[in-house]
């Protein structure tokens, strides 16, 4: 199935990861498309993820769903053109 086809996230291939942070859990889940059928991923459980950091990564494409905390900023809206390692998604809000 198409990755931007509503049923993809739970019919096609996928991979999960989940981070928590000082401001919340934030999770990435991968989506492979018809085509795509093969997901990589260069962090290991437990292994510490920073910004601008290379976690994986999908063979052709296909697509990324994203889960913020419900206070974060998102900078970046349906239709954008995002650029992986460099544009922001969204701010977290920050813990004092």
């Amino acid at each position: 199935m198409v990755a931007w086809h509503e049923k993809s996230s739970t019919l096609n291939e996928r991979t999960t990861f989940a981070q928590r942070t000082p401001s919340g859990l934030v999770v990435w889940r991968q989506i492979a498309g018809a085509v795509a059928r093969r997901i990589r991923w260069f962090v290991e459980e437990g292994e510490q993820v920073d910004h601008g950091q290379e976690s994986g990564f999908i063979l052709f494409g296909s697509r990324i769903d994203l889960y913020l905390p419900l206070d974060s900023e998102v900078l970046v809206k349906p239709g954008d053109r995002v650029v992986a390692r460099s544009t922001v998604l969204a701010r977290l809000k920050e813990v004092h």
